[in-house]
């Protein structure tokens, strides 16, 4: 619990940075086009952390936005527009996510993880956890939108869910968080516990948030692009911590073990050499790749999957690999061109042929 606490104080330390210019009166809830420009990240950001879904969270947020307009003469002003705000999204999110099931990821279905020989199996019908673009969200706000942590929320309760960003990423106070729920501090003091306790089930830890990027691990993302564009699983492997975690949703399955992992490229994945371009993005405060296949009839290179990856020291630990995913939404082109060749290739001589 402490370090989850620890965690989430830092979110709040941060979220609050961003958010010191505060709308404050109701005469100036009459520019909603200003309005929504201020407070449209950061609501995006909180809808996301309780639906699991960027598409959702964008109706979520808009569906506020048209509540509070229709709302905006009974503002009394009794606490700023931004909790105000809040409070109307909390209760959006709760009537939108009533009867529905959770967003997990692969690891989070309870079934046992695979070795890569297992067959591919897809699940459309399974509503996936979804990978949030960073330019998409305040800044200040990616710590509370790790993978790592959205996808452990998703297995809260709704309500629960929405006390525990309200008092651990937002710092509410019980009596706040009891009026925008219309219940007692004494039961969000006690959903909060509850909420905790499933958290730190999860195993979720201060280490699961890292700081910015250091050089070596610049350098070990860079490895990481070259060995994929090479198909070089070896390197890959390397690259991997021993027990490191891959998912790809909408496969079901999961897999655990640098080695497991690498056969799992090695025959499953239909690139071979030169192939499989990744351009760089970020996706969930975290560092992301949008993953490129070159098209058979070899025109060019069309979207193949985003990869969100989680470092650990100067290896990756868990990669979340989300076919059907919009790369344009993550400032990505949404097709490469046939004559594309990496950056760092000399003089193109690796583009689509093995020279060496």
């Amino acid at each position: 619990m402490k370090a989850l606490t620890a965690l989430t104080a830092k979110t709040a330390q941060g979220t609050q940075s961003v958010t010191t210019d505060e709308v404050s009166t109701a005469g100036e809830l009459a520019d909603f086009d200003t309005l929504t420009e201020r407070y449209q990240r950061e609501l995006l950001a909180h809808c996301y952390r309780m639906s699991g879904s960027v598409h959702e969270a964008e109706d979520l947020v808009q569906e506020t936005f048209l509540r509070a307009w229709k709302a905006s003469a009974d503002f009394q002003g009794r606490s700023s527009v931004r909790t105000w705000l809040y409070r109307i999204a909390t209760n959006v999110c709760l009537t939108n996510l009533e009867g529905r099931p959770r967003r997990p990821l692969p690891a989070g279905l309870g079934t046992p993880d695979q070795m890569a020989g297992d067959t591919l199996e897809r699940d459309h019908e399974i509503a996936w956890l979804e990978p949030v673009p960073d330019a998409a969200v305040v800044v200040a706000e990616r710590e509370s939108i790790r993978l790592a942590f959205v996808a452990a929320l998703q297995h809260l309760p709704a309500r629960q869910r929405a006390v525990l960003i309200l008092r651990d990423v937002l710092r509410w106070s019980a009596a706040e968080v009891a009026e925008a729920l219309e219940t007692t501090p004494a039961a969000v003091n006690s959903a909060l516990q509850r909420a905790h306790a499933q958290m730190n089930d999860r195993g979720l830890t201060e280490d699961t948030v890292e700081p910015s990027l250091t050089t070596g691990q610049q350098q070990l993302l860079e490895r990481y692009v070259e060995a994929f564009w090479r198909k070089d699983v070896d390197t890959i492997v390397q690259l991997l911590t021993a027990e490191a975690v891959w998912e790809m949703p909408p496969f079901t399955g999961w897999y655990v073990g640098a080695a497991n992992i690498g056969d799992l490229i090695g025959t499953q994945c239909p690139g071979e050499r030169f192939d499989m371009p990744m351009l760089a993005t970020s996706a969930n405060g975290q560092p992301a790749f949008g993953l490129y296949m070159r098209t058979q009839d070899g025109t060019g290179f069309e979207p193949f999957h985003l990869q969100v990856l989680e470092l650990d020291g100067d290896r990756v630990r868990h990669v979340g690999a989300f076919f059907g995913i919009d790369f344009t939404a993550f400032g990505l082109p949404a097709r490469l061109p046939a004559g594309w060749t990496p950056e760092w290739a000399p003089d193109g001589a690796d583009n689509g042929a093995d020279t060496e």
